[in-house]
């Protein structure tokens, strides 16, 4: 089991009892939906919290946290912890705040399944 493993499985455990919470595939590692919206992600540059714009400010304060950029923008509500500063209290604490945020929110609705296409007989041309 890798690294990313144990912190997947450590969000999972902590997000067991939080509500109605999906998982889906999302920036290179798995993200953790609340009714729809995001509380956190895990990939290989640790966990990806929404804290929500008010709150970030201090949480950039503390151990191991960092802000998310993407190409090259920062992305504000948002913050990135590296895996070392994530003792299993830590990382609770974290999705605890992260989820208490998330409940502000108002819930998605769930996406219709997608239909695969039908594959285009001959190839490209």
């Amino acid at each position: 089991m890798t690294a990313e493993d144990d912190l997947v499985a450590g969000v999972r455990a902590a997000l067991a009892g939080a509500g109605s919470i999906s998982e889906v595939k999302m920036f290179g590692g798995i993200g953790f939906m609340l009714d729809g919206n995001m509380v956190a992600a895990v990939s290989g540059r640790g966990l990806l919290l929404r804290v929500g714009r008010d709150a970030c400010a201090e949480a950039l304060a503390r151990p191991g946290a960092h802000p998310v950029e993407m190409r090259g923008r920062t992305i504000a509500g948002y913050v990135r912890v590296d895996p070392a500063a994530l003792g299993k209290s830590a990382l609770r604490g974290w999705l605890r705040e992260a989820a208490a945020f998330v409940r502000t929110l108002p819930p998605k609705p769930a996406k219709p399944a997608r239909t695969a296409r039908p594959k285009r007989k001959g190839g490209r041309k």
